[in-house]
């Protein structure tokens, strides 16, 4: 969420004329993030300051983005925690701003937990089995863009920049991967709507009436596709409970998410025989992103390019450790 598009405060006002939220307070831009152009936008309406996100797109198109922002309505009208677009008053949650198009959605409570428990864990667990349950009978479809004809789509473009050992793991786990795509146990698993980037930054935790910690809620779905679910699981699991020196995962942290997940909804013996190929699979998904991103930069204002190798390293300890399921 760096800034590519910069907009002033007189800018945005003239362009939120077209809707009911007040009087601009503040417009301050959000550093993390690599995709889009967001913001925080402080509104004053009857005396009653309200916080929204504004984010401009810079690489998804007006086609496919009503996916994405009428899943997330679908989901915060089925009980989840998400950001929920605002509409102007033409009814419409997607507009031009600047050329491209933009957004306001509401802004969540919390904070970010960037050093989480196993309690932490089993919340978002809970929460995401819980998110990929609303979104079956969401009814548009997409599928995930970063999947992997992606992976093999840009293969050739970052191989230039990798050493003979890169190369060698990263054709590997391409020609891996596409043969577990393309088989019949593949074809069985359940799917459906996934974050597809459900990372620590992109959960928000708020406290209760006792200062408990309590899941606030889940954002950031501009990656967000039809998928595997079991993907979905592994990408989140790859990122919240792993030593992040290492990429190992942490074993309590870990059976804490996935015990959590699987109360709400039940894997299947074909998901638990494959755990170790999705593992892999949201490992390659992030390496390849991260490369491309790396060394293949856009200009922004903010930019932060991820280190690639983090997910380097976590996709060789999927290959050099079995991950086994903790209900086994």
């Amino acid at each position: 969420m760096a800034v590519f598009t910069t907009v002033s405060q007189d800018e945005i006002a003239r362009w939120l004329l077209d809707y009911d939220l007040g009087e601009v307070r503040a417009l301050r831009g959000i550093a993390s993030g690599i995709e889009n152009s967001n913001f925080f936008l402080t509104m004053e309406q009857d005396g009653v300051t309200r916080e929204y996100v504004l984010t401009i797109f810079e690489r998804l198109s007006f086609a496919q983005l009503p996916y994405y922002l009428h899943l997330m309505d679908h989901l915060a009208r089925h009980g989840i925690s998400v950001p929920a677009p605002v509409a102007a008053r033409d009814g419409e949650i997607l507009r031009a701003l600047k050329g491209k198009p933009a957004t306001i959605v509401t802004r969540l409570s919390g904070a970010s937990q960037l050093a989480p428990q196993a309690s932490h864990c089993a919340e978002v667990g809970t929460m995401l089995a819980r998110m990929h349950l609303a979104g079956q009978d969401y009814p548009r479809q997409q599928p995930n863009l970063r999947s992997l004809a992606w992976w093999r789509q840009t293969e050739p473009e970052i191989l230039p920049f990798l050493d003979p050992a890169q190369r060698q793991l990263l054709a590997g786990e391409i020609a891996h991967q596409t043969a577990f795509f393309g088989s019949a146990d593949y074809a069985a698993l359940a799917g459906g709507p996934c974050h597809c980037d459900l990372f620590r930054d992109n959960v928000l935790f708020d406290t209760d009436a006792s200062g408990a910690p309590k899941l606030g809620g889940f954002f950031d779905f501009y990656f967000a596709g039809n998928d595997k679910w079991l993907f979905d699981l592994a990408v989140t699991v790859n990122d919240w409970c792993i030593d992040l020196p290492t990429g190992a995962l942490d074993v309590d942290r870990a059976q804490a998410m996935l015990r959590a997940y699987h109360a709400v909804r039940p894997l299947t013996a074909t998901e638990a025989a494959h755990w170790q190929d999705m593992l892999r699979a949201g490992a390659l998904r992030f390496w390849v992103s991260r490369l491309w991103d790396f060394f293949l930069p856009r200009e922004a204002d903010m930019l932060q390019p991820h280190d690639p190798t983090h997910f380097e390293r976590i996709l060789r300890q999927r290959l050099d450790a079995d991950a086994p399921l903790p209900w086994i």
